[in-house]
């Protein structure tokens, strides 16, 4: 599965994976419905008969993959799937394939034992995640307009980790109970040019720069969601005296606390706040001329509690320059939250029991954006997590360089996914 470059834009790569799918997960093809969808007819949408129940269950991956950077640094060759030293190498082994494998051989190994489940079991593996295509918005409408409202969805997302945050040195199984909103904004300013000779003040790129100061500092407020406040609750009784008394006051003074994590940057940051960062700058044709229109696009993850819209007002309001236009290129939302007191992710939590012994399963809200969050609209129940053991470096290979994943993890995300079917 690796071997094949399913990247946007290779019809070839795509039709040739759809062959081997069949041809390695027959049971599958055979027994279960399978309907093509999406705007290209790549996605897969299998629909497994159950016994009768209305407990339907979506179970997601996706098959796309993003490019390959040959700088990032590869031990072997991305698309070849050497299997060594216990692991398999390649783009896509973490992310999307190597989820999406347990859970073929999971329902494989369950129909080669003519085992039928409760309820309607679905498994949907798009083709455009990466390049937030529309597979899973076509699915979403789908299911919604033949009355379908899935009991449990279960996509790719948190991880079985060591040490989740710096502050707590345990192995936690990271379920996501919600997503942060996606964000693109263009920030573009405007002149009539000139020769650089005799430049205006400000500039149109001094405007700019200012903009984006202004936006990249401090332009939302922290603060710590209650799924963030239910993660420490998790870690609390599985840690030190020391460690346990730092969680309490997380959860306490969670205004502080939100504050001092979000002074640190990165992760502990993202967990925090509505986060703005630059990717793109555009403009200038000349090292002597000045340019009549510059742009900045800018990648907004919005936290809970905000929207698309209040994001652009509050933009606005920091910018404090109408000459700078504020385009919004896409924009969701972020996404409902899930419970963690229901049957759904108790049943989660027992096949992270039975497949990782001594892991502590806690929620948090991912910071990444998925399929998931089309089906969240209107599905009550929807979490995100690969039941696949990734160190740091591991995760750091998405989508950098030599991503691998271990062989023992696939089988335990197998295992993982027969104890779910199997308890529903």
């Amino acid at each position: 599965m690796i071997g094949v470059p399913t990247i946007a834009g290779d019809d070839a790569a795509f039709s040739e994976y759809a062959r081997l799918l069949a041809e390695l997960f027959p049971l599958v093809h055979e027994r279960l419905d399978l309907e093509r969808i999406g705007p290209d007819a790549r996605g897969h949408l299998f629909r497994w008969a159950g016994a009768g129940g209305d407990r339907v269950v979506v179970l997601m991956a996706h098959t796309d993959v993003v490019p390959v950077d040959a700088s990032a640094g590869w031990d072997e060759q991305p698309f070849a799937g050497v299997v060594r030293d216990g692991r398999v190498f390649g783009r896509g082994t973490l992310d999307d394939k190597g989820p999406q494998i347990v859970v073929l051989e999971a329902v494989e190994n369950l129909l080669a034992t003519g085992w039928t489940p409760p309820s309607d079991v679905y498994l949907f593996f798009g083709s455009n995640e990466e390049t937030y295509g529309g597979d899973a918005e076509h699915v979403s409408a789908l299911l919604q307009e033949r009355g379908i409202l899935p009991w449990l969805v279960l996509d790719e997302g948190g991880a079985v980790v060591d040490a989740p945050l710096s502050f707590v040195p345990v192995k936690a199984a990271m379920v996501g109970v919600a997503e942060k909103g996606i964000m693109t904004v263009r920030l573009t300013v405007r002149s009539t040019g000139g020769h650089a000779s005799a430049p205006p003040r400000p500039t149109t790129a001094g405007r700019l720069a200012r903009a984006i100061a202004r936006v990249e500092s401090g332009a939302f407020a922290a603060r710590m969601p209650q799924a963030t406040r239910s993660m420490f609750a998790a870690f609390a009784p599985h840690v030190s005296s020391r460690h346990r008394l730092l969680l309490r006051a997380l959860r306490t003074a969670h205004g502080v606390a939100a504050r001092v994590l979000a002074s640190q940057g990165g992760e502990p940051a993202a967990l925090m706040q509505t986060t703005v960062v630059t990717t793109m700058l555009g403009g200038g044709e000349a090292a002597n001329v000045l340019p009549a229109a510059l742009t900045a696009t800018i990648n907004i993850r919005i936290a809970q509690g905000e929207t698309v819209t209040s994001v652009v007002e509050r933009l606005r309001a920091r910018i404090a320059d109408d000459s700078i236009a504020i385009e919004v290129l896409e924009g969701t939302d972020p996404s409902p939250v899930s419970a963690i007191d229901n049957e759904q992710f108790a049943l989660i939590r027992a096949g992270v029991d039975a497949t990782y012994p001594g892991t502590v399963t806690a929620p948090y809200i991912m910071m990444a954006a998925t399929d998931a969050r089309h089906l969240h609209r209107f599905a009550p129940a929807v979490y995100r997590f690969s039941p696949l053991a990734m160190t740091k470096e591991q995760r750091a290979g998405i989508p950098g360089g030599n991503e691998n994943v271990e062989i023992d993890s696939l089988e335990r995300g197998e295992r993982f996914f027969q104890h779910l079917l199997l308890s529903l």
